[in-house]
């Protein structure tokens, strides 16, 4: 006996079919489309038949309910793409707006705690992942995603493909993360891990790569046994990155071309957690005349 798929409604179809035609990434569409199914779940019937003050009273039930601010405007997101473009009725959420997202300061790993981090990684695959993800600022997804033919060792180069924003880009590739690449190149290979012109991070299944979520389960329990105490994730490495650049004296707006930000501001945040900079500035305090 098999099991059978639930059939999709033509609604949602055509939702799907919307976000396809403008390539919205999968991880997107998953969001949009389970954003109207919890809608549709709340209003207990379809949600074609919405009105204004339906959706009204949906977003204080989630703000009632605690839902945190990014995932209540991934909801409104959601709801005005199924509102304005497949039901072309954007006087639905015409006064449906996004809320304001506090902006924290990223916990900051010292060089130390880094190098700490990847020495304590399990085992050479996440050792050398995570040395890659501080040493080039990329992205988990990115990270995961890259594949042998994407190192130039001539131009000491790594090739980004649709990092996000769905954006090609060039990351730095240094001469100690080159040989760290090289050794575990030869290791799984060796193992038959690794294809030609496979993942440069293959996962159990060689012919699909290590997934995000298992490189971040990598860096807690390194921490772990690290003995940080920080609440770091894989974002931490691309924080540390720009930070450790920042105080280094490297141009923020080359940090920013390396980073893949679109605006100089985002990046910017970084001079405020880059305390050696700190430390280098004399109060004014110090220059007045107590004699």
């Amino acid at each position: 006996m098999t099991a059978t798929t639930p059939a999709v409604s033509p609604l949602r179809q055509r939702m799907i079919d919307d976000m396809r035609m403008r390539k919205f990434s999968e991880k997107t569409q998953l969001d949009y489309v389970r954003a109207v199914r919890n809608f549709s779940k709340y209003l207990k019937r379809s949600p074609d038949t919405a009105r204004v003050e339906d959706l009204r009273n949906y977003q204080l039930h989630l703000v009632d309910h605690g839902i945190s601010p990014a995932s209540l405007n991934s909801s409104i997101s959601g709801l005005k793409f199924f509102f304005n473009v497949t039901l072309d009725r954007g006087d639905l959420v015409a006064k449906l707006q996004p809320v304001h997202m506090p902006r924290k300061l990223p916990v900051i790993l010292s060089r130390e705690e880094v190098a700490r981090l990847i020495a304590a990684a399990g085992n050479l695959k996440h050792q050398t992942a995570l040395a890659l993800a501080y040493g080039t600022g990329l992205r988990v997804n990115e990270v995961v995603t890259l594949k042998v033919g994407d190192i130039d060792s001539q131009r000491m180069t790594l090739r980004v493909e649709q990092g996000k924003g769905q954006k090609d880009r060039y990351a730095m590739l240094s001469p100690v993360l080159l040989e760290r690449l090289r050794v575990w190149w030869r290791v799984a290979r060796a193992q038959g891990k690794m294809f030609d012109g496979g993942w440069l991070f293959p996962g159990l299944n060689p012919i699909r790569p290590l997934s995000a979520r298992q490189l971040n389960r990598a860096i807690h329990n390194a921490a772990n046994d690290a003995g940080i105490e920080k609440h770091i994730s894989m974002h931490s490495l691309r924080h540390a990155f720009a930070t450790h650049l920042l105080e280094q004296k490297v141009d923020i707006r080359l940090i920013q071309v390396l980073l893949g930000h679109k605006k100089l501001e985002t990046t910017a945040l970084y001079a405020q957690v880059a305390t050696e900079i700190l430390r280098e500035i004399v109060s004014p305090l110090e220059m007045l005349n107590t004699e």
